[in-house]
């Protein structure tokens, strides 16, 4: 079991009470729901049917083997459009009021291959919880020979992260629905976080192996039997689905946490965060290219991702409404809003970071100083 964290208001500060009684306000005031609306059910069929359309028109069409591969590539942008903007909000209860709702939409992230429950203990308990937080937001633990944050292993090879980096991002989906569900299944019995009943673990394991083989299925069985394709044929289909959603997906989210002037605090000897929990989430978090409306769209309004972390019950359609609100009060309240301009200043950002952890001595302050 790790260390429980604890986040102590130290200073007193009203910030969240101030900001979530304008947020709110902001929605009773325009008399609408702070759940999905009319364009985001639209939104949810265009992302569903990137996915899906070329997958039954390859299945129907007796398409070229150049044409098999350009529509498995675009299968890709629709996995990571699901990721980030369906199954993301429908995962954080912010799509629907209602529960069952949510875990029907929900159902679009194991069509695609992945477990909702190990999701959600990552993602929403862990990551959300603990963002930045050396040994408790798995997003940023050492993973193979990459370091994500100051406290994490240096190796050597690590001054080639910058270069290699990518090969790992673009393998993250294919890892996901290959063995990173059934990885995370074991960790999450070993550390404590998965506290079902014997009877319960039990059919969470065969719910995973049961959407697995469903997933296998539509993917590689039904294409070899009824296309007359051999595996290989399939198998180039498959990786370039996932190279693509990879790449997407792990560039997105990183953006958001590993870049320039967001914090990787640590807790005291006793567990303690000495800050408000909503101060530490605009401390570990930045926006990025929030006036690019087709960026927002695809992504699912990720680039507004200090919003999501402090509201993360709001569905993603409101976000670009609702960053003034929390502009205006963070900057009332004297705490930094994280702001990348474009994208490519925030991926430029983050290669920064990546090249700088990659030394043994860290030539970012920001960075350095966040070791405590």
């Amino acid at each position: 079991m790790k260390q429980k964290i604890k986040f102590i208001n130290t200073d007193k500060t009203r910030f969240f009470i101030t900001l979530k009684e304008r947020v709110d306000q902001y929605f009773i005031d325009n008399k609408i729901s702070p759940h999905a609306n009319f364009a985001m059910v639209f939104k949810t069929i265009v992302m569903l049917s990137l996915y899906f359309v070329p997958y039954i028109l390859i299945m129907t069409q007796h398409f070229s083997p150049l044409l098999m591969w350009l529509s498995s590539m675009v299968m890709g942008l629709g996995l990571a459009g699901i990721g980030m903007g369906v199954m993301h909000d429908s995962n954080h209860g912010a799509y629907s009021p209602h529960p069952y709702l949510n875990r029907i939409i929900s159902l679009s992230l194991t069509l695609v291959g992945g477990d909702n429950k190990n999701w959600k203990m990552q993602h929403n308990i862990l990551h959300h919880t603990y963002t930045n937080i050396y040994g408790h937001d798995r997003d940023i633990d050492d993973k193979v020979v990459m370091r994500f944050a100051p406290q994490g292993k240096y190796w050597k090879v690590q001054r080639f992260q910058v270069v290699y980096v990518f090969f790992f991002y673009s393998i993250m989906s294919l890892y996901w629905t290959t063995a990173k569900d059934f990885i995370q299944y074991i960790e999450f019995i070993k550390q404590g976080h998965n506290r079902e009943s014997i009877v319960g673990k039990i059919r969470t394991f065969i719910t995973i192996v049961f959407w697995k083989l469903i997933y296998y299925t539509y993917i590689f069985v039904l294409p070899m039997l009824l296309l007359h394709l051999n595996f290989g044929q399939v198998f180039i289909g498959f990786i370039s689905l996932h190279l693509v959603a990879g790449i997407i997906l792990s560039v997105i989210f990183q953006l958001a946490h590993v870049v320039e002037n967001t914090t990787f605090p640590m807790p005291d000897e006793k567990g303690n965060i000495q800050n408000e929990w909503a101060i530490h989430q605009m401390q570990t978090t930045a926006d990025f290219c929030r006036h690019n409306w087709f960026i927002t769209y695809f992504v699912g309004g990720l680039n507004f991702q200090a919003i999501h972390h402090l509201f993360p019950n709001i569905c993603h359609i409101h976000y670009p409404k609702i960053a003034p609100i929390v502009e205006q009060t963070a900057k009332e309240f004297g705490i930094p809003y994280l702001y990348n301009q474009s994208f490519w200043g925030a991926l430029a950002s983050h290669l920064r970071i990546i090249s700088s952890l990659g030394k043994k001595e860290l030539t970012f302050m920001k960075v350095a100083n966040s070791m405590g």
